[in-house]
């Protein structure tokens, strides 16, 4: 009996140690490697009044010129709103608690061919447009609603809409477009973002739902440091995968093109 319990503890010792080792093997080498393997967006619940879906990404342009049709090849990214989709519905819809948000897309045309115009509708289906020029090179733009416009009222949605235009006819050849409502930030969020490094703030604003600042601040965090891996994991957590390695061009500052189109 004595010798049984003597193997007994010697199991229960070589158990333990075993498990203590498979424990500390498993704990992650970088905590920041583990905040971004945890970033989830929480989509919030989609507007139930909302008619057409959107389009997140252009299927194919309608052509253009002779110069655009060999510049794109079948193979090439088409021109892509860099926001969330709801897979049920194909709706194109993320939230901002900013009066003045920044949309970000990734657009494979360059200056020599096309230029853009970004147009936001509110609910009283009145518009506003706005003209910018492209660059030289593909890559994700960032446009921010410049601050003399309008600002987006708390609790209204608006639809936004991006179109690209021929150089050589003005005619336009591909678009993109979705929703977006602006949401009053929540005291105790604003507080935990006020004491939240950079990268903890991607997460805390994905974890909430508010997509437009989660990708501005995840994409500034891009900027000096290509290895930040924020960027990616966001894209991912949408199904943007194919444009977490896409260079972001500097450009590109949206003008006022005119009265309100009413």
């Amino acid at each position: 009996m004595k010798l049984s319990m003597q193997k007994i503890q010697l199991f229960l010792a070589i158990s333990l140690s075993l498990l203590s080792c498979i424990q500390v093997q498993a704990q992650p080498e970088n905590p920041n490697r583990q905040l971004n393997q945890s970033l989830i967006f929480a989509a919030p619940p989609p507007p139930p009044d909302i008619g057409e879906p959107g389009k997140r990404g252009e299927a194919g342009s309608r052509g253009c010129s002779q110069d655009m049709n060999k510049q794109m090849t079948s193979s090439q990214k088409r021109l892509t709103a860099l926001v969330p989709i709801y897979s049920n519905s194909e709706l194109v819809f993320g939230t901002t608690i900013a009066e003045h948000p920044s949309f970000l897309f990734y657009v494979p045309y360059t200056s020599d061919f096309a230029s853009g115009e970004f147009v936001l509708e509110d609910e009283g289906e009145n518009q506003t447009a706005y003209k910018t020029s492209l660059t030289g090179t593909p890559g994700v733009v960032s446009f921010r609603l410049p601050s003399k416009a309008a600002p987006l009222e708390i609790g209204k949605r608006y639809h936004w809409y991006f179109n690209i235009y021929c150089q050589k006819d003005k005619q336009p050849f591909a678009n993109v477009e979705g929703y977006v409502k602006r949401e009053q930030l929540k005291p105790a969020l604003k507080t935990q973002l006020e004491k939240a490094t950079p990268r903890q703030q991607v997460n805390l604003y994905a974890a909430n739902g508010i997509w437009y600042e989660a990708l501005s601040t995840a994409s500034e965090l891009r900027r000096p440091n290509s290895q930040d891996t924020s960027w990616t994991a966001l894209l991912q957590a949408v199904g943007l995968n194919d444009f977490v390695t896409e260079p972001k061009v500097e450009c590109c500052n949206l003008k006022y093109a005119g009265e309100e189109i009413r």
